[in-house]
């Protein structure tokens, strides 16, 4: 089972990106899973940015990042994706996808048992 985050690169402030994280393996390895990306920055430890549960029709922003971005999944696809609007310096960090071993969302760190690789997001100013 794997997380195979996707999507990151060079940016400019204001603008945006779409990260995705799509899971490998046989049949839909996540679909009764809650996801969630989270970011690490240079120095900093992992923080959560934002989560979605099983069914999609429930998510949770952290307050740096609410308004700007958007999480989302397609169940079909076991695919998760975090659109990111309006893009700041301050979210230049690795951002990581991860599977939560229940549905719901989830803050904490704890809460996820399965970890992509993680995708480098850089906003320059």
């Amino acid at each position: 089972v794997q997380l195979q985050a996707s999507g990151g690169g060079l940016v400019q402030a204001g603008g945006s990106l779409r990260l995705s994280c799509a899971a490998s393996g046989r049949g839909r390895m996540f679909s009764n899973n809650g996801m969630g990306w989270f970011r690490q920055a240079p120095g900093k430890e992992r923080e959560f940015v934002a989560a979605i549960n099983w069914r999609g029709r429930d998510t949770y922003y952290s307050d740096s990042i609410k308004g700007r971005f958007t999480i989302s999944r397609d169940t079909a696809k076991d695919t998760v994706y975090l659109q990111m609007n309006s893009l700041k310096p301050e979210d230049t960090a690795v951002y990581f996808c991860a599977a939560a071993r229940r549905a719901g969302t989830y803050v904490d760190l704890g809460e996820y048992a399965y970890w992509g690789q993680g995708t480098l997001v850089t906003v320059s100013s």
